[in-house]
């Protein structure tokens, strides 16, 4: 597919426990509430764990991430569903480098329609 200003492209996602465990365990990141369950029995999932979701999005079109901003508004939990849509806001081809640019938008929100993460990201797309 090519792709072109104004397209959103989305991804969803559950968070399980056993992601959580994987990403501590690759990340380092061992905060408490990442590894002790509050009192719904529940895990809160890293920060860059959810940030994966748009980061996954652009690995689909083979994007080269130049530069990667992000908001995180409210915590993510294991049992959660994130719904991530990707907005193309530039797209130019760039022959003399043989690449594309792109830039984009994103917003990431759970199963009640709550904004977790927002944000943006940029890069090329080799030809």
């Amino acid at each position: 597919m090519v792709l072109k200003v104004g397209d959103v492209i989305t991804f969803e996602r559950k968070f399980t426990v056993r992601d959580v465990e994987l990403f501590t365990e690759i990340s380092g990141d061992e905060g408490i509430h990442h590894i002790t369950p509050d009192e719904q029995g529940r895990l809160v999932v890293q920060g860059l764990l959810t940030a994966t979701l748009p980061t996954k999005i652009g690995g689909d079109y083979n994007i080269l991430a130049r530069t990667m901003n992000f908001e995180f508004i409210r915590p993510v939990f294991t049992g959660d569903t994130i719904k991530c849509e990707v907005k193309v806001e530039e797209y130019e081809i760039q022959e003399n480098k043989n690449r594309i640019a792109i830039t984009t938008s994103f917003v990431c929100k759970n199963q009640d329609g709550k904004e977790v993460v927002k944000g943006s990201f940029s890069g090329v797309i080799l030809q």
